[in-house]
């Protein structure tokens, strides 16, 4: 019976041992190949920023205070910072090389304040590119791409943006900023400026806030006016942000998404077109 006892003790000691060994081993692994990951990513974004020719197209304070004017001669009232906004300039990104790179290149954004200036792709559905760099490699840490059913140069009651949450503050990982008081006192980080190539955004963030994953807030077509303005009612209450802004029923929004941690939660950034022109 003892021996019976000593062998029984010997197996589950072995079989812990087994076990605790294969989990470092499998650890040591996840490490090696995140880091090898995380390199080739860093290697992508250098080369990306070579290819990439942006201008700031500066906007003429005449223009602002003639529309001003104009505003004021037609009784039209808006909010404080909306000239302010207006003198935002846009970005406008020469594509030719980007597309080289990757023929999916659909669009370039970028966020004040955050490591958010990347080359946006579209593959047709939201499988491929969690799993793919921009240059096609197979790479868990994914790239900055467009819901399977929207179209940058045609924009959806609402155009959904997505991008894995890097610790690095790679892809979407520095999202996570907006979350900061610090980050949310600036006024000028409310933005996020994209450019295709046949036109350029500027959008106003109104909404910054985490959540459980869902499927609501990604909504990407309404088909009432009721509905869409129920589906803004509820992204306005959800913010955190310390500045609010209105949102009207036809206004056209983008909303940023990436994972928070591993538990599912998802941060959530949500912004209203002021302004956009052709190319």
């Amino acid at each position: 019976m003892k021996k019976k006892k000593l062998r029984l003790r010997l197996w589950v000691i072995l079989l812990f041992l087994f076990v605790f060994l294969s989990a470092m081993v499998y650890g040591g692994y996840r490490i090696l190949l995140w880091n090898k990951e995380g390199a080739q990513l860093e290697d992508l974004e250098t080369q990306i920023s070579s290819l990439t020719d942006i201008i700031e197209k500066k906007v003429l304070e005449e223009d602002i205070e003639t529309l001003e004017q104009k505003d004021i001669a037609q009784g039209i009232v808006r909010e404080s910072d909306y000239y302010y906004y207006m003198k935002v300039p846009f970005i406008e990104v020469d594509f030719s090389k980007l597309k080289k790179k990757n023929p999916d290149t659909v669009g370039y954004i970028k966020i004040n304040n955050t490591k958010i200036n990347y080359p946006v792709v579209y593959s047709g559905d939201n499988t491929y590119y969690l799993t793919h760099a921009f240059d096609k490699s197979k790479n868990s840490a994914g790239w900055v791409f467009l819901d399977q059913d929207n179209n940058l140069e045609n924009l959806s009651d609402n155009t959904v943006i997505y991008g894995h949450g890097r610790v690095d503050s790679t892809v979407f990982g520095s999202l996570k900023n907006t979350l900061s008081s610090s980050w949310q006192e600036n006024k000028d980080n409310y933005i996020i400026r994209i450019s295709t190539p046949n036109k350029n955004y500027v959008f106003q963030i109104f909404s910054i806030y985490t959540i459980e994953a869902e499927s609501y807030y990604i909504e990407t077509n309404f088909k009432t006016q009721e509905e869409k303005q129920t589906w803004l009612n509820t992204m306005k209450e959800r913010n955190q942000a310390k500045r609010t802004t209105e949102v009207e029923q036809d206004d056209k929004i983008l909303t940023l998404s990436t994972c928070k941690n591993n538990y599912g939660e998802r941060i959530v950034v949500q912004a209203k077109l002021i302004k956009q022109e052709k190319r």
